[in-house]
């Protein structure tokens, strides 16, 4: 495993989506910003706090499947809506609705800009697959099966844990380990024998969680010493500086 800077006895890799794999977690943080700053703003008035798309976005949504990252992100400024459900229309003040809302303005931010992969991961990931490993994908995003179609890189995953498989089979979202686990179970591995690749706190903490075999945190923008200390084995700013490396 020398050669993709893995220990030895890892048997799969278990890769996380937005800012792995793609570049979408800048979309993501848009999106979030757009909305809440527009329900702050309808609250609150003219002077309102707005939401920071790097500070609050990677404190109280990043990673987290959409419902959570509302109430994360509203319980930090002491805002309490209703819950409501999961068919809540956007225009809906519930945790749920504002949830709906963001995820319109995910999909027409995602048709306006298109998805890219990054190279580098996308190079890694050939790489791991030509070792024999198992790969699986790992996202708390219900779209991630169209992202990765965008992407030109599904065939590259044989299993897909996304927010609709989580919700079919009420899976706690990161930072709980419950969707790697589950990836790593469809691969016929023990979580021992899995690697898992995370931009997001949240991610850091599931991989830890799970008891996982090695934890990659993927810098994309300047936190390493927060990913270490949430339970990163080793930091890369991109997964291609794994390839000829050792663990």
């Amino acid at each position: 495993m020398t050669s993709l800077g893995l220990p030895t006895g890892i048997r799969a890799c278990l890769f996380d989506l937005d800012g792995v794999l793609t570049r979408t977690a800048t979309v993501h943080a848009a999106a979030w910003k757009e909305m809440f700053d527009a329900f702050l703003r309808e609250r609150d008035g003219p002077g309102f706090r707005p939401f920071d798309a790097v500070a609050d976005y990677d404190e109280y949504v990043d990673g987290m499947p959409r419902a959570d990252g509302v109430r994360s992100f509203l319980a930090s400024r002491d805002i309490r809506l209703p819950e409501g459900g999961p068919d809540d229309p956007p225009e809906r003040d519930t945790v749920h609705g504002l949830g709906t809302r963001k995820n319109a303005i995910v999909l027409r931010k995602i048709k306006e800009l298109g998805v890219e992969a990054y190279e580098g991961s996308v190079r890694y990931v050939h790489a791991v697959r030509a070792a024999g490993l198992r790969r699986a994908v790992v996202s708390s995003s219900a779209n991630c099966r169209d992202v990765l179609v965008a992407a030109g890189i599904e065939d590259l995953f044989e299993v897909r844990i996304d927010g609709v498989v989580a919700a079919e089979r009420k899976l706690p979202g990161k930072p709980h380990p419950d969707t790697f686990l589950a990836a790593a179970e469809e691969l016929g591995v023990r979580p021992a024998q899995a690697a898992v690749f995370e931009d997001a706190l949240a991610g850091m903490e599931a991989g830890r969680g799970g008891a996982f075999g090695f934890v990659v945190g993927v810098d994309r923008v300047g936190q390493a010493e927060a990913l270490r200390a949430h339970g990163a084995s080793v930091v890369v700013k991109d997964l291609d500086e794994l390839l000829g490396g050792s663990a």
